[in-house]
């Protein structure tokens, strides 16, 4: 068995002594102070738990007086992340047809334009076919205007051949330029479509760049142009964390607020600010939703994960605090301090409210007032001698 360094032995040795000198003087103070000044007649409850404290262990107290701050108003605020709707987009199939190659994976980033899948659609050949016709057409009517047009100008053509050959350009210009506009919607160039052979196969695109957070396409299902939707992209640069703010602490909260982020998941702190606000409480929770816009390095923040979102909510002012070290616990977990009761040296124990932590600080909601003096640095070694004495 290895033995204590000396000034490890020397330290416990002397605590003990502190404790034990505190503890006999504290119980026939006690015993007194139960009995009334006159010895006669019994002090309330408060004065009886009074315990005094020996002059020369004083020093091992610290005694500091309640007294008001300007404190932030934090508020924390239960949530969970949710895509950035404003950054998310479904892929919807314009063609229809059986799904022929899947090229992309659920937590893969595409870039906008990138081929997602192919789908086998028999639309596609009317389009192309469509398409080269209108081109033709179109072509045909041009030349045959500007023949007539300059026959007009020579005199060898009435003014009537001209208009009739004017608007049937016009008219073929028409349908080519829906027969194009057709070929762009499912992400096709008509003059590639002109120049490659004709093939079944037709490429759905990533309309924005982002990740795929979803697929719902699978090899041979059969799509409806307009209607299936085959993915879902969102930009993860950004997420949404959507909380609740309990009614009593509504106006507090405003558009704009910086907000601190944290979750179990990771030690880094995520930052953003409150966006909108929801117009009606839920009733059976009696809180208000709020949107955080929140930056999301990384890609961290998933979906569905649970946060702890801080409002910087303004200030209290005059707010009654003491050092964190005043603050003990009961058995019932319970915080209490140690007040001087009657100086210089005899001190009670007094159960109290307690709010915030800030800057080594703790606020005071109840149980104590301004100017009264409690034991910091200390209280500790009080407790230990008042759990004797009793």
């Amino acid at each position: 068995m290895k033995r204590a360094l000396p000034w490890v032995a020397a330290g416990l040795v002397g605590i003990s002594g502190c404790i034990l000198a505190l503890t006999g003087c504290s119980r026939t103070s006690a015993d007194v102070a139960a009995a009334g000044p006159s010895g006669t007649a019994p002090l309330s409850e408060s004065q009886a738990h009074l315990f005094t404290v020996p002059p020369d262990q004083m020093a091992h107290v610290q005694v500091v007086p309640v007294d008001g701050a300007t404190l932030s108003r934090d508020l924390r605020l239960t949530g969970t992340v949710a895509y950035n709707s404003f950054e998310t987009t479904p892929v919807i199939s314009q063609v229809g047809g059986p799904v022929s190659r899947i090229l992309v994976e659920p937590g893969q980033e595409v870039e906008a334009g990138q081929v997602m899948l192919y789908v086998s659609s028999p639309d596609y050949a009317q389009l192309r076919t469509n398409y080269l016709k209108a081109r033709s057409a179109y072509d045909l009517a041009v030349t045959f205007y500007n023949r007539t047009k300059l026959l007009y100008d020579h005199g060898a053509r009435a003014k009537a051949d001209l208009e009739q050959a004017q608007a049937t350009r016009d008219q073929a210009q028409g349908d080519l330029q829906a027969s194009q506009q057709a070929l762009t919607v499912l992400g096709l160039k008509a003059d590639q479509v002109a120049q490659h052979p004709l093939s079944p196969e037709i490429a759905v695109l990533a309309p924005i760049s982002g990740v795929v957070v979803d697929r719902q396409a699978s090899p041979g299902e059969v799509l409806q142009a307009g209607t299936t939707q085959v993915f879902t992209i969102s930009n993860m640069k950004t997420v949404w964390v959507l909380a609740n703010v309990y009614e009593h602490d509504l106006g507090y909260v405003h558009i704009g607020d910086p907000v601190a982020i944290r979750t179990d998941a990771y030690p880094t702190v995520f930052y953003g600010k409150i966006s909108f606000i929801a117009p009606a409480l839920d009733p059976d929770s009696r809180t208000l939703q709020v949107r955080i816009v929140t930056e999301n390095p990384g890609g961290r923040l998933k979906k569905d994960l649970y946060v702890t979102a801080t409002v910087r909510a303004g200030a209290i002012e005059g707010a009654l605090t003491v050092p964190d070290a005043a603050i003990l616990r009961t058995e019932e977990n319970e915080p209490f301090v140690y007040v001087l009761a009657n100086p210089p040296n005899q001190f009670a124990q007094r159960l109290v409210n307690v709010g915030e932590s800030q800057d080594g600080r703790t606020q005071i909601l109840g149980g104590l007032h301004r100017g009264e003096n409690v034991a910091a640095d200390g209280s500790l070694f009080l407790q230990f001698a008042n759990s004797f004495q009793r």
